[in-house]
């Protein structure tokens, strides 16, 4: 090697593999860096757990800024400085604040924005990905789900234009809590103490029999969620009727199985509104529900409509929240008949299912727009259909009968007081919880992205779910 040529390096860029920068780099034939003088350098900040920030590699696209200030309606990043002194980030170091900052690490060409969280874990074609949906709400945004080695690294969005479009909150890019959890059960047990699934499930059939033996047929009641499959979800009345009891619950709380059901009987084909409804909106009606939490991405919806011209009305919502992370100018009114819906051509109503009553849920649907409901889980809007097509009852309401004496249930979130009196407990999950160590026999589940199943989101719109990685210890 000559004396002049400088030693090489080491790659250091975590965005190697997805630069459209290094693509087109490498397209045109530049492979070799020729000039030789001193380059500008700046300082990067600290912009909080989740996103890594390395200003050297910017290409002053200004990407970052039309999406986080002007799509997504954030107010502490933008552009600093002018012509070759631009500088992108926040007047001093601190997190981001918008729920959707995320974005930024898909948004950027280079690699200014990368996602801390897998940093140096693997390169892009190290991952195991397949196309995926977000459990974490109702909304069924398509996600990229990205594995190594048997352990989530990080989620990326997936183009859906009719549901989330290009991009997904912070809440579905950096929640890996339920594959990568320490504390995540992953062997069977039979009273707390570890077994193999031969023990395991040898027991839970000779105690199956035991407790139908002792207190006759019916006695035993088959309980899922909503966030089980839609296959695990048809599956409950078949394995019901198989053991000989007409007990099967799709949900665990009256409440909530409730309202579902509500909702569920109000939604049409003609009177449910997607996302990208929502965005077209010229007004928009927000009542009963906190977008930020129950659905994230349904508020970045609302924020377009609203750029667009619409009028936003909130009805017992959370008026801060809208305002300060996704600059939303709305009105807040008392009730639905104060909104004149007959100026509106294409009006929407979105209802959350959490703090909303029945009647409340009724009104939404009847006040002659379309509508969107907030659900509680992934799966919820077919476990309200599964449940009014097979006429049945809550958990809640199935124990306080009398008649049951044991459960088998399936990613079910079981209220400890509601269990406790029960002689047999069986429970199938991946999420730990005070019950699992304490259940008769518990079988360990596998998560969303470790196997292959289908999602119903808030609209009814059915989405398929691809395994991204084999469930085991990672």
């Amino acid at each position: 090697m000559a004396d002049d040529q400088p030693p090489p390096r080491l790659p250091v860029c975590d965005e190697g593999g997805e630069c459209l920068l290094q693509d087109y780099t490498i397209a045109g034939g530049h492979g070799i860096r020729r000039y030789r003088g001193k380059k500008r350098t700046f300082n990067n900040q600290f912009l909080g757990p989740y996103i890594e920030h390395e200003m050297n590699r910017c290409i002053e696209c200004y990407r970052c800024v039309r999406f986080y200030q002007d799509f997504a309606g954030g107010t502490d990043f933008g552009v600093m400085g002018s012509a070759g002194r631009a500088y992108f980030g926040r007047f001093r170091d601190g997190q981001l604040q918008s729920p959707f900052s995320g974005n930024l690490v898909d948004i950027c060409p280079t690699g200014v924005f990368t996602d801390k969280t897998a940093r140096f874990r693997a390169r892009y074609w190290d991952y195991d990905m397949a196309p995926s949906i977000c459990p974490h709400c109702s909304l069924g945004c398509n996600t990229i789900p990205a594995a190594r080695y048997r352990e989530l690294l990080k989620t990326m969005a997936r183009r859906n234009d009719a549901v989330n479009g290009w991009f997904i909150c912070d809440r579905g890019r950096f929640a890996k809590y339920p594959v990568n959890d320490p504390a995540r059960p992953r062997a069977p047990g039979i009273d707390g103490v570890e077994a193999s699934w031969d023990q395991a499930l040898d027991a839970l059939v000779q105690r199956l029999g035991e407790v139908t033996a002792l207190h006759g047929q019916g006695s035993i009641a088959v309980v899922g969620s909503p966030r089980l499959s839609l296959e695990g979800l048809v599956m409950l009345p078949l394995l019901a009727e198989t053991m000989g009891s007409g007990n099967f619950c799709f949900f665990t709380d009256k409440d909530e199985s409730d309202k579902a059901k509500a909702a569920v009987e109000k939604l049409t084909l003609a009177n449910s509104a997607s996302m990208a409804d929502v965005q077209t909106a010229d007004a928009v009606i927000v009542m009963a529900c906190d977008l930020l939490a129950e659905g994230a991405m349904m508020a970045l919806a609302v924020r377009q409509a609203w750029r667009n011209g619409a009028r936003v009305f909130l009805l017992k919502a959370n008026v801060g929240a809208l305002t300060a992370e996704v600059g939303i100018v709305a009105e807040a009114v008392d009730s639905l008949s104060a909104i004149p819906f007959a100026d509106f051509k294409r009006p929407v109503v979105i209802c959350g299912t959490a703090q909303a009553d029945t009647a409340t849920i009724e009104k939404a649907a009847d006040a002659g727009a379309k509508i969107s409901y907030l659900f509680s889980g992934a799966n919820a809007f077919a476990a309200a259909r599964l449940s009014l097509k097979h006429g049945a009852r809550d958990l809640q309401t199935v124990v306080a009968g009398g008649k049951i004496k044991g459960i088998i249930a399936f990613e079910a979130d079981l209220a400890a007081d509601l269990v406790e009196k029960l002689p047999f407990v069986a429970i199938a999950d991946y999420m730990p919880s005070d019950l699992t160590g304490k259940a008769s026999v518990f079988l360990p589940a596998t998560t969303t992205i470790e196997m292959d199943g289908t999602f119903i989101n808030n609209e009814g719109r059915a989405s398929a779910s691809k395994r991204s990685l084999n469930p085991g210890c990672p």
